[in-house]
């Protein structure tokens, strides 16, 4: 009888083991979202194989702040190899007034700027947990190599951060 309870606990804690596993790895959703140029995409598929820097707002205010990382980023020579992506999610938002905010997002944008910059509106629990969301209102940016893995992840103020983000690309 020990035997058998020995051997059944063993199997409770494979199983919870496995469980946990997807949780532990913490990897990219796999959510599909659109780019401001109209392209369905499938971020996880978009940056596979290169070292890239996403840059994600989940609010107006963070999405406000994701501006001014996109331009830091572009105007590092350092970061110059790495390919960058602005995200916002807006799965809070009406269904109805979503195409309105994507015009506002479009405009002023070149057509390059467009292609790189994706609107989610699903799974936000999941990109919140990936971003390591504590505050809204800052934009959220992550450094990941080619293999997924994440590099470097931060909050708040380009002017602030954005150089710890060159040393981590180090």
């Amino acid at each position: 009888m020990t035997y058998g309870i020995a051997l059944c606990r063993l199997a409770f804690v494979a199983a919870s083991a496995l469980t946990a596993l997807p949780c532990m790895a913490q990897g990219m959703p796999s959510t599909a979202g659109e780019t401001l140029d109209g392209k369905r995409v499938v971020l996880a598929d978009m940056v596979r194989g290169h070292s890239t820097v996403l840059v994600a707002g989940f609010s107006r205010e963070g999405g406000a702040g994701s501006g001014a990382w996109m331009k830091a980023v572009r105007e590092d020579p350092a970061l110059a190899g790495v390919a960058v992506l602005q995200i916002a999610m807006l799965g809070g938002a009406p269904g109805f007034i979503r195409g309105t905010i994507k015009n506002g997002m479009r405009k002023g944008l070149s057509a390059d700027e467009q292609a790189r910059f994706v609107v989610l509106t699903q799974d936000e629990k999941l990109w919140q947990k990936y971003f390591d969301v504590s505050v809204d209102n800052d934009p959220y940016v992550v450094l990941i190599d080619a293999d997924g893995n994440i590099l470097w992840h931060g909050h708040g103020s380009a002017a602030n951060l954005e150089p710890l983000l060159r040393t981590a690309l180090r």
